[in-house]
């Protein structure tokens, strides 16, 4: 019997010892501190939400990935749920519809754009394989058209969205969501009226945006990546500033459709990534002729008389100062959580560096009121983790369960245009957290039998994997760099989550010819010092 049956099946005249319960039960908690209080799941707290005190028994703030997922689940639980969201345009003006980042302008039309300059490649390559391709040298891709396709298919999401909230009952409010006290939420509706709502429990999912540097011109001319997947003109040569995955991928799959790219990096590539495989990638994007501006950071940002732009930096560290001009300017220097507008002093809650804190359930210092995805401190920020997170928490909070979030060996791909991808620990946090003489590194190169023919460069391809030196080898990392990294790394990331052994792994039989199998190959340890270049490819 889920949440809502159980409020049915509560008689009037229940009310009255209901209510008493829940005061001595409250009064209880009090004495027993905030500090155990902040360890509670919600899975037990349904009593105390039988009656219809409030006017929902969750409202959900943020319309993104993860608060939908929530919303949804917490409706299938039982629950009677309110889901705001709203979108403030960007200094160009850009806005979009429900979904959030991933959907709008995040991982859905990145991966498109990628797909469309790694078609652009297959084109070329076509002509090895023994395509007739006629005048292969003027074949273009048409930005105009390409952005009409990406956003056409985000409009259809958005729609399929708004619909799918509907036929599960939540309802969407499209309004910017505030808080006036710890269980009321203020929604400001495009109109400029406001509409007052009060819930049992609050889910805050309101993600982050993109950061903007502090210096002359970023707002009046840079973009960021909220913009450039709608942009209403082709970018040309553009500078991407910020060397995190976000910028590699911009800056790629630009390069791939035609246009000058340059990333600018303040300080290393990958922040939080394997830096072997970090450095590798960016080796992979140079030798694509993707220059890379090390050390370096903007100083202004000017519009020329012709109208493009001229750009100052500064190398950090010889201080030598340099400009040139782009067309186009992009922002990829990080994210910012949007506490701002939330108003959280008025719910007592704590926030640290632009985000939430929250205990292993997802809890704030506000016992009632949780978040979830790219707004809290410490966490992935990645679209599956917001999801999973999210359907658990609902599940906790009124379908009685007490699984909780494990955020551990979590994988990701940066859709770099050769690809990188991973699940579980870096090289250096391994060696970190155990020691060096106590951890072991598989590598290897190999070469993709699709690259031969058309002769593309095998150099960066790589595979890696970090194990325990002891016993069986527990694999602790896993890492790729190659094509379809993503789609190779997933089924290991099952396997990494279930205790995958080096000892399991060699006794792997490959499916030949993959590149995934390279894996199940991995004989030669850094410690040996042998040459991890393969000399065959079938023995």
């Amino acid at each position: 019997m889920n949440l809502r049956d159980n409020r049915r099946s509560v008689y009037k005249s229940d009310y009255l010892e209901i209510r008493l319960k829940k005061r001595m039960s409250d009064a209880e908690n009090d004495n027993n501190g905030i500090e155990e209080q902040h360890q509670d799941d919600g899975s037990d707290d349904i009593w105390g939400e039988i009656v219809d005190e409030y006017d929902y028994d969750l409202i959900v703030i943020g319309g993104g990935s993860g608060g939908l997922a929530c919303a949804k689940e917490a409706v299938a639980n039982g629950a009677k749920v309110a889901c705001l969201d709203f979108v403030k345009p960007t200094p160009l003006g850009t806005k979009w519809g429900i979904g959030g980042t991933c959907v709008n302008v995040g991982c859905i039309p990145k991966k498109l754009m990628h797909q469309a300059s790694l078609l652009g490649e297959s084109v070329h390559e076509a002509a090895a394989y023994g395509w007739e391709i006629p005048n292969k040298e003027a074949i273009k891709p048409d930005w105009e058209k390409l952005v009409q396709s990406v956003q056409n298919h985000i409009k259809s999401v958005n729609w399929v969205t708004r619909v799918d909230l509907r036929d599960k009952k939540v309802e969407y409010i499209n309004g910017l969501g505030f808080f006036k006290d710890p269980h009321t939420v203020v929604a400001k509706l495009k109109n400029n009226t406001e509409r007052t709502i009060t819930a049992s429990k609050i889910v805050i999912a309101v993600g982050g945006r993109p950061r903007y540097p502090d210096i002359p011109g970023a707002l009046e001319y840079g973009i960021t990546s909220d913009d450039l997947f709608s942009l209403d003109r082709a970018p040309g040569k553009t500078l991407v500033v910020g060397a995190g995955y976000i910028g590699l991928e911009c800056a790629g799959f630009l390069k791939g459709l035609g246009y000058e790219s340059t990333v600018m990096v303040r300080s290393i590539v990958l922040r939080g990534f394997d830096q072997q495989m970090a450095n590798i990638v960016a080796d992979s994007m140079v030798e694509r002729g993707i220059p890379f501006l090390h050390k370096t950071i903007p100083k202004s940002v000017e519009k020329t008389e012709d109208g493009r732009l001229l750009v100052k930096y500064v190398n950090t560290e010889t201080q030598e100062e340099g400009s040139d001009v782009y067309d186009t300017v992009l922002w990829a220097i990080g994210r910012k959580g949007l506490v701002d507008d939330l108003n959280l002093d008025a719910a007592g809650i704590q926030v640290k560096a632009d985000k939430i804190a929250v205990n292993e359930a997802e809890q704030t210092n506000v016992p009632h009121i949780y978040a979830i995805g790219d707004i809290i401190h410490g966490r992935p920020e990645l679209t599956p983790v917001a999801i999973h997170a999210g359907r658990l928490l609902a599940r906790r909070l009124f379908g009685g369960s007490k699984q909780i979030m494990d955020y551990t060996d979590v994988a990701t791909t940066v859709f770099s245009p050769l690809e990188y991808a991973c699940v579980g620990m870096a090289e250096e946090d391994a060696i970190k957290k155990y020691g060096e003489d106590n951890i072991e590194v598989f590598h290897g190169f190999y070469k993709p039998t699709e690259f031969f023919i058309p002769q593309k460069s095998v150099r960066y391809c790589y595979v890696k994997a970090v194990a325990e030196r002891s016993g069986d080898q527990k694999v602790l990392g896993l890492h790729y760099v190659g094509p379809v990294a993503g789609e190779v790394i997933q089924g290991f990331a099952a396997a990494v989550k279930s205790g995958l052994t080096m000892k399991i792994l060699l006794n792997t039989v490959g499916i030949h010819p993959t590149t995934a199998e390279e894996f199940t190959r991995l004989s030669i340890t850094k410690r040996s010092g042998m040459d991890p270049t393969p000399a065959s490819c079938c023995s």
